[in-house]
Order: C-alpha cells, then sequence, then structure tokens
C-alpha cells in the first residue's frame, strides 16, 4: 500500500482583509511558496473575501476558505467555508453555523496571556463537545507556555492539535504549520490531522508591535477616506 505524502499546512494566517494587517495577498502567497507551505488555511478577521481571492489566484499551494470569527466566547475559527459568518454571536450559535456548512471548527490560541479576545477556559469547557480541534502551536505567543497548556489540554480531553504561524505580516509565515499526511478535503481533513506533527517557533514580541502599527496605519486610512468624501 502507498504511503500518502506528507504535507506542511498552516492553519492560521492573515491577510490585508484583516483590520490588523497590511500583507497584500501577492506577497502572501509569493511567501508561502518560499516557506514551501503547500496548504494554507486563509482565516481573515470576521471575513472570507481574501480567502476566496487567493484561492483563486493560488499557484504552488492550496487554500482552505476559512475565518476567525469574534463570538461572544471570543474567536472562533471556521475552515471550509464558502459564506461568512457574522460575528458577535454566542460560541455555540457560531458553532453551529460552521457545522451547518460541513465547517470544521479549530479554537485558536485558548490559553493566550496577550490577546484581550481568546477563548477563556470555562466557555472552552463548556463548547468542547462541539469543538473539532484546538491550537496547540501558535507563533504568536508571549511566552510558550500558553502553547503547553494548550498542548495539555487537548491531549487530556483528545482534542486533534493544530499549529498556525497566525502571521499578519508575509515574513512570519512558516513560523508555525503541521506535517501531516496529504488529504483529499474536509471528510478526511480532522483524520490527517491527528496524525499530523506539529512544528514550531515563536515569532517574538516585536511582531505585536507591527500588528498594532499596521491597526492604526489602516485606520487612519478609512479616516481620511471618510473625510474626503
Amino acid at each position: 500500500m502507498t504511503e500518502l505524502r506528507r504535507v506542511r499546512v498552516d492553519t492560521h494566517t492573515h491577510s490585508e482583509y484583516s483590520p490588523d494587517s497590511r500583507t497584500p495577498l501577492a506577497e502572501q502567497a509569493r511567501a508561502l511558496r518560499d516557506a514551501a507551505i503547500d496548504i494554507v488555511c486563509a482565516t481573515d478577521h470576521n471575513t472570507i473575501d481574501g480567502a476566496l481571492r487567493l484561492r483563486e489566484m493560488a499557484d504552488g499551494f492550496r487554500v482552505i476558505v476559512g475565518e476567525e470569527i469574534s463570538s461572544r466566547d471570543g474567536e472562533i475559527i471556521g475552515l471550509f467555508l464558502e459564506r461568512a459568518v457574522t460575528r458577535d454571536r454566542s460560541g455555540e450559535e457560531t458553532i453551529a453555523r460552521i457545522h451547518d456548512q460541513g465547517g470544521i471548527v479549530i479554537v485558536p490560541h485558548p490559553f493566550s496571556i496577550n490577546r484581550r479576545y481568546h477563548m477563556r477556559r470555562p466557555s472552552l469547557d463548556r463548547l468542547r463537545s462541539s469543538i473539532d480541534a484546538i491550537e496547540v502551536f501558535n507563533a504568536r505567543e508571549a511566552f510558550g507556555v500558553e502553547n503547553r497548556r494548550a498542548a495539555a489540554y487537548a491531549a487530556e480531553h483528545d482534542l486533534v492539535g493544530a499549529a498556525g504561524s497566525d502571521a499578519h505580516r508575509a515574513a512570519e509565515i512558516g513560523g508555525a504549520f503541521v506535517e501531516m499526511p496529504d488529504f483529499g478535503g474536509r471528510d478526511d481533513f480532522l483524520a490527517a490531522l491527528r496524525q499530523g506533527v506539529v512544528h514550531g517557533h515563536l515569532s517574538g514580541a516585536r511582531v505585536h508591535l507591527f500588528t498594532r502599527y499596521d491597526r492604526i496605519r489602516k485606520w487612519l486610512g478609512r479616516k481620511r477616506t471618510t473625510a474626503s468624501r
């Protein structure tokens, strides 16, 4: 029996379609090829528009359309989406809307200490039975203990582990990924992910300063555009 080839999958990335990133899609695509990422989950904040465009222009890699959704219980990633999931709903309703599309639910950075909107432990415990995977390595965590706590939680509750660069700038792409058996689509994604090996390194504190700068630059750009109308 021929063993399936293994692929590098980054399950969490951002582009210019996120309010805190200014990475053009063309630049993101070049960085994905340079980092030898085979499959990228494009998960901009509260939109799938960038993911759909990146899928159209993909060359040398595959794109899973996703979204990092701001629920009332914290951020939730939906993968294999064709329709955006609106923000500010409960965790239960957000997850239901992802699953209604046949999508996959991943909770990113659940034990983060440097993010305001991560999912807290009580919500994670309450929603655990409907979660498909949790992020056990996020390259943008402040120290590393957060990732270790997430990995321990996944092992304790037999949850599939995911890993993502959470890249907001092109230089961060390749910072974390899962090396896993190739898969045909959403139906065998989780089984392949469960067999994966996580690789990654922390991006360092400076990336958060860059993100704050990019968020302010984009906000000022919108203000100037509004004022000129």
